[in-house]
């Protein structure tokens, strides 16, 4: 049995614009410190961040509780 196409979707148009405000703010701060390389590796790097942030504020599976998960025992 195949599994259902994910479809782009309106939450992938927030992280977009939002990658691509980072890149321009990025480029932005590269040029006034005159390296542009280091602003867009800055900016890669705050996306990467960006998208872990934002995948995990959708919050998929908020409220499965695991009682054999705890990472606060040992």
């Amino acid at each position: 049995m195949t599994q259902p196409r994910k479809r782009w979707t309106r939450h992938h148009n927030y992280w977009a614009f939002g990658t691509a405000l980072i890149f321009a703010v990025g480029i932005v701060f590269g040029m006034i410190w005159g390296q542009v390389w280091l602003g867009i590796i800055l900016a890669a790097a705050v996306s990467m961040g960006w998208l872990i942030a934002y995948e995990s504020s959708r919050g998929r599976s908020v409220g499965i509780e695991n009682r054999d998960d705890d990472g606060a025992r040992l």
